[in-house]
């Protein structure tokens, strides 16, 4: 025998008497979360059915940055008070909102190129290379590049934000100032320089983190704080691999949108390191 849905509603309501239907005074789900603003921002500009797919993929990736941000600044500070195992909290959950994101490529991927072009033109000059929370992540990191900061200006509130950002210490600064509270003896001029110029390495760091690796169980904690960067590092760069390859994948070596070169510019970012001693002890070890 078959049940409509309205059936199981009603065989619901009798085994659970206790469920809330009656909702006029109070909050509901979808008031809580803001579904109407949320699912009503999906504005396509082409009837090509595919533009819903690149939006909410875009979308959901913001919401996943948005996240990752939140916990990251929250372990910056943790960081730079000795809080370190709330940090590692915070840490491991980074690491799993990016593959989350990485996975959304895996999704935009099943896009073709031929469905693709029937609206790439409508973008305009819009482009993920202009995404403000990528590059929020990027300073937190410690990859900060003013040049960048152009691309903001249309918006005053924003470009006054990002340009306070680019001068707070990364996540690896206020990890270099942990080495230094632990007795390392840390080059002066790194704890309190201009943090809105990338890091490029020291000798002295390099030296303290190899000296955490080979007595761990002395500098437990700082050996775990090392390991959950790596491991923030280590996604970011999977991430911006599989984002290199999808977009070989639907465009191949074209222009990006905003005037990027695109793919060439994605395989250049992935030489980067922000956390240069903790990947080139794993070598001197």
């Amino acid at each position: 025998m078959k049940h409509t849905i309205a059936d199981l509603h009603k065989k619901l309501a009798s085994q659970e008497p206790a469920i809330h239907t009656d909702f006029k005074d109070e909050m509901t789900y979808g008031e809580y979360l803001n579904l109407d603003k949320i699912l009503t921002s999906q504005n396509r500009l082409s009837d090509h059915h595919d533009e819903m797919l690149f939006i909410i993929i875009h979308q959901v990736s913001e919401l996943w940055m948005k996240l990752a941000l939140h916990e990251m600044t929250a372990a910056i500070t943790a960081i730079d008070q000795n809080e370190m195992n709330t940090a590692f909290k915070m840490l491991a959950r980074v690491s799993k909102i990016q593959s989350q994101i990485i996975q959304a490529w895996d999704v935009l991927a099943t896009m073709t190129p031929s469905e693709y072009l029937e609206f790439r033109d409508d973008l305009g000059k819009a482009s993920g290379f202009q995404s403000y929370q990528y590059r929020l992540i990027e300073f937190a990191l410690g990859y900060k590049t003013k040049h960048i900061l152009k691309i903001y200006e249309k918006d005053a509130v924003l470009h006054e934000f990002l340009t306070e950002a680019i001068k707070q210490p990364s996540i690896y600064d206020v990890s270099i100032r942990a080495l230094a509270r632990a007795g390392f003896e840390i080059n002066e001029q790194l704890l309190d320089r201009d943090f809105s110029v990338t890091y490029g390495g020291d000798e002295t760091v390099r030296q303290a983190w190899e000296t955490v690796y080979r007595n761990v169980d002395q500098y437990w904690e700082l050996y775990q704080l090392a390991e959950k960067l790596v491991d923030v590092e280590d996604w970011l760069q999977q991430w911006r691999f599989r984002h290199m390859k999808t977009v070989e994948r639907i465009i191949g070596f074209k222009q990006g949108t905003g005037g990027s070169s695109g793919v060439n510019y994605l395989r250049e970012v992935l030489d980067h390191r922000f956390f240069p001693e903790l990947w080139d002890l794993r070598t001197t070890l």
